[in-house]
């Protein structure tokens, strides 16, 4: 079972509806790694300092920002945590727009948004009102520690979270030499306007997203498949330890809840969750090496194959 990104509420008016979110893409390209072409070992790609050549632990690696061309300022935790947003789990909806008003251009990546027990009555409420109202929800969702701009639509008998580009992402298509329309731009006849009307409407279709497929990625995976057989390999797969529900929800009088939002036109903020603990593989990622312990440098290691090469 696919693990939510994060629980937490979709909050809008005065109403919170307990939700989780869940990935709504599936990434399918076929990733190859880098092997030494000697004896078919991996290749690791390590931190060096550009100036020495030496290995750089993490704890020693700081983020900076380049304000000119080999000039940086050095930000702390500190500085990064004060321009962090505070809502870490909650997608918190400002406005209803139509639903046609958003260019394709501003959407960016898919969420299915999964309702937490008991919140079923208020995400059909939602859903059903979008869908009767033909409105999108636009909002903030924090992932991580960034903050997004958000729609929120209702697909089947999903609602369907979708990052939005900001304005100043997108290029704007003024910015480009395009034709225009006659009399000044192409001068289109009718005769060609209308044979390419007659061949668009020979070509119409349902759109059926099943009927598309990457024929490349089947055609490469073919050949993958030929060079397993004659080769021969083996393989493991690990499973992943199921993450359990969030029963964290509570019955909630939507009808007072709706008068309350319409009268003062307001919404409750979501409560920030405690923190929670450090995992196991967090702890051993950010623990100390023993004093006294080196690793060896790239030109240690380099030293070392000519050696044994010699």
């Amino acid at each position: 079972m696919a693990r939510p990104i994060w629980n937490g509420v979709l909050s809008f008016g005065l109403l919170n509806v307990p939700i989780s979110v869940m990935s709504g893409e599936r990434k399918i390209d076929l990733h190859f790694r880098m092997l030494d072409s000697r004896d078919k070992k991996p290749i690791r790609y390590e931190r060096v300092n550009a100036d020495t050549g030496e290995e750089v632990p993490w704890k020693s690696i700081v983020k900076a920002f380049e304000y000119k061309k080999g000039s940086y300022v050095v930000l702390d935790a500190e500085d990064l945590k004060s321009a962090a947003p505070e809502s870490h789990e909650s997608i918190d909806i400002e406005a209803f727009v139509e639903a046609g008003s958003i260019a394709p251009a501003y959407y960016e990546k898919p969420y299915v948004l999964v309702p937490g027990k008991k919140a079923d009555k208020g995400y059909v409420l939602l859903r059903e009102t979008l869908r009767k109202t033909a409105r999108i929800g636009v909002g903030r969702v924090v992932i991580r520690t960034r903050e997004y701009l958000c729609a929120v639509f209702p697909q089947g008998d999903a609602l369907v979270m979708n990052l939005l580009r900001y304005p100043q992402e997108i290029v704007a298509v003024e910015d480009y030499k395009l034709p225009t329309a006659k009399p000044a731009g192409a001068k289109i006849s009718k005769a060609e306007m209308d044979m390419a009307e007659k061949l668009i409407e020979s070509m119409s279709a349902e759109w059926k997203p099943g009927d598309f497929k990457d024929e490349f990625r089947e055609r490469l995976s073919k050949v993958i498949e030929k060079r397993m057989k004659a080769k021969g390999v083996t393989h493991s797969i690990e499973e992943e330890p199921e993450v359990p529900e969030d029963a964290t929800t509570n019955v909630v009088d939507f009808m007072s809840l709706l008068r309350k939002s319409l009268a003062t036109n307001k919404r409750t903020p979501a409560k920030t969750p405690a923190k929670k603990k450090a995992t196991a593989s967090e702890k051993t990622a950010t623990s100390k090496k023993p004093a006294g312990s080196k690793r060896k440098t790239a030109a240690d290691r380099k030293a070392k194959i000519t050696r044994k090469r010699a």
